[in-house]
C-alpha cells in the first residue's frame, strides 16, 4: 500500500464585511419573522427572526476598499435574552489569488461582545478541507442594523 503525504498550510487573511439592513440595495434581508415582541439587547428585529446575507467581501474595513467577493448566508437570532446570532456564511472570493475559492463559518455571534470568534468549519477551491477560526472586529456600526465588521481568519487547509 503506497503512502501520501499531506501538507497543510496556515493562512491569515483580514477581509471585512458591510453589512446593510436599511436603503434600496440592503445586504441583508428579512426572510421570515415570528408573531412575538422580544427584542433582546438592542435588536432591530425580533428574537427568532431570520436573514438571507449577500455582504460585500472587502479587503479592508473602509468604505473604499476594494471588493473581492461575497460573504453569502444565513443568520438566525438566536437568544432571547442578549443580542446574538447564529451565522452560516460562505466567504466566496471572485478575484484575486483566491478567486473561485471559499470557507465558511457555521458558529454563534455574540454582536455586543468587542472582539469575539467564530469558527471555520471547512472551505473549497484552495480553501479545501480548511478548519480555523475567524476573530471579529466591529469597525462601524451606524445602530440600525449597518455595520462594518473586520474578520482576522486563521485559516488550517490542505
Amino acid at each position: 500500500m503506497g503512502r501520501s503525504l499531506i501538507f497543510a498550510s496556515i493562512l491569515v487573511l483580514s477581509p471585512a464585511i458591510v453589512l446593510t439592513l436599511t436603503g434600496d440595495n440592503p445586504s441583508a434581508v428579512l426572510v421570515a419573522c415570528p408573531n412575538i415582541t422580544i427584542y433582546p439587547g438592542n435588536a432591530v428585529m425580533p428574537f427568532g427572526s431570520v436573514l438571507a446575507t449577500d455582504d460585500p467581501l472587502t479587503v479592508g474595513p473602509e468604505f473604499t476598499s476594494e471588493i473581492i467577493g461575497n460573504a453569502q448566508g444565513l443568520t438566525v437570532l438566536d437568544s432571547q435574552h442578549e443580542l446574538s446570532v447564529v451565522v452560516y456564511l460562505d466567504f466566496g472570493f471572485t478575484r484575486g489569488e483566491f478567486n473561485g475559492s471559499s470557507f465558511g463559518v457555521f458558529t454563534r455571534n455574540t454582536i455586543t461582545v468587542a472582539c469575539r470568534e467564530l469558527a471555520v468549519v471547512g472551505g473549497r477551491g484552495k480553501f479545501r478541507m480548511a478548519t480555523g477560526f475567524a476573530e471579529l472586529k466591529t469597525y462601524s456600526n451606524s445602530g440600525d442594523g449597518n455595520a462594518i465588521v473586520e474578520y482576522n481568519v486563521t485559516l488550517f487547509h490542505h
